[in-house]
């Protein structure tokens, strides 16, 4: 396994739990629900970028920053951040429900640009056992993490 396949299962995992966060926010009544959904969605992709910095960007940074690409995917971190981190100052529902969904759009937006344009480049720059070493690499942190209880 390459440590872009698990990236890439991760983003489908984000996908269908997004589907279900934007389900729920039709029926959200409260600032709390908004927040608690939105502490979700950042609990989700704080460690996904994680990963994603640490173990897949760290080894490409230098060809990533030649394309113009890795201002990019920060930028778009940013976004998402910024757009999170509003929905708990949000002063009504509707608004925090707009940036929680904008969050999540810009979130999806940001898949899709990873796994067309970043995730290609890291498999065609790193030897295929350099990508299976990363992906053990995170296998072994997740393996070490304890159990949510």
């Amino acid at each position: 396994m390459k440590i872009t396949e698990i990236l890439v299962a991760e983003h489908r995992i984000f996908l269908g739990v997004f589907d279900q966060i934007e389900r729920a926010l039709a029926g959200v009544a409260t600032l709390a629900e908004a927040r608690m959904l939105a502490r979700l969605v950042e609990g989700m992709l704080e460690s996904h970028a994680g990963t994603e910095t640490e173990l897949a960007y760290l080894a490409l940074d230098h060809v990533l920053q030649d394309k113009g690409q890795l201002d990019r995917l920060h930028e778009e971190h940013h976004e998402i951040d910024a757009s999170l981190r509003l929905v708990h100052l949000a002063g009504d529902v509707p608004r925090a429900r707009l940036l929680l969904r904008t969050a999540i759009a810009t979130s999806r937006k940001h898949f899709a640009f990873e796994e067309q344009s970043v995730f290609p480049l890291i498999e065609s720059s790193l030897l295929p056992e350099t990508l299976a070493g990363l992906a053990s690499t995170w296998s072994r942190y997740f393996e070490e993490q304890p159990a949510a209880g």
